[in-house]
């Protein structure tokens, strides 16, 4: 009786996370090259009552007898499916059609990794610099920081090819190569990448190194499309859909405890 009220009790917390996750699912569905995440159970230990061979004639038998102390989580996985493109018109909006993911370089000067193509062109010390909102350097094919030393560059005129490259028009307004290209990076395995918060990502050993696609030539490459962003790829209907299973599995679990209770309350009272 009283393993039922703890293997309940591990079923309300699961679900709490659960309705957590989700919650944080709903919360960003407007976030820029957001991916959803699915949360993955696991049963708990188990505890045997009865072994194969322990009959009353001591004869062997072929199924034991065990009982689970109940459930945990397991992992939280991001889902890295492609999102709507959404037009937002801008020189330094970009959405990733493909695997791929921009480099940035944070403030602790090491590499990021992010969907989340919403830069501005920054007035620099050394010219424009290509960053995200919050200032940080977006990475060239060669994961150096992408800076435009001419100082008399008009941002608004500056055109970037499907493959990342930079142009900007000539006297005669015919667009010329700057021979820099936007960096794009690929992994084994993405969802084993770590969040950081602000939509970036850092490499761990799960997720697999990080894959250069300009030297790389095992990678499908991926495409930019200039005036774009990636939408997050929350669905709102599977969500909801989601939340009201996890409601009703807490509902179940909390029966568990109120029914255990009233059983304990009955073998209290056998002796009246």
């Amino acid at each position: 009786m009283v393993r039922s009220l703890w293997t309940g009790a591990t079923g309300m917390i699961a679900q709490q996370l659960n309705v957590d996750n989700i919650a944080h699912n709903l919360s960003n569905v407007n976030t820029t090259g957001y991916k959803s995440e699915v949360m993955e159970f696991k049963s708990l230990l188990y505890q045997t009552i009865q072994t194969k061979s322990t009959t009353a004639n001591m004869e062997q038998k072929p199924i034991g007898a065990e009982v689970g102390l109940g459930v945990r989580n397991s992992s939280i996985t991001s889902i890295f499916t492609q999102g709507n493109l959404l037009e937002t018109p801008g020189e330094a909006n970009f959405a990733i059609d493909g695997r791929g993911f921009f480099g940035i370089r944070g403030a602790d000067g090491n590499t990021y990794y992010t969907r989340n193509g919403n830069f501005v062109f920054a007035i620099g010390t050394e010219g424009l610099i290509l960053t995200t909102s919050d200032g940080l350097p977006v990475l060239d094919t060669e994961g150096e920081p992408i800076v435009l030393e001419d100082d008399d560059i008009v941002s608004s005129k500056i055109v970037v090819g499907k493959d990342g490259t930079l142009y900007y028009p000539d006297d005669e307004n015919v667009p010329q190569s700057m021979d820099i290209t936007i960096g794009l990076w690929q992994f084994n395995n993405p969802a084993g990448l770590h969040k950081e918060g602000d939509s970036l990502f850092s490499v761990t050993a799960a997720s697999g190194e990080a894959m250069n696609e300009a030297e790389n030539e095992n990678v499908p490459k991926s495409k930019l499309i200039q005036g774009y962003l990636e939408g997050s790829n929350v669905q709102i209907a599977d969500e909801m859909v989601n939340l009201i299973v996890a409601q009703r599995a807490y509902e179940m679990n909390s029966k568990v405890i109120t029914t255990s209770d009233e059983m304990l309350q009955q073998a209290n009272q056998l002796k009246r």
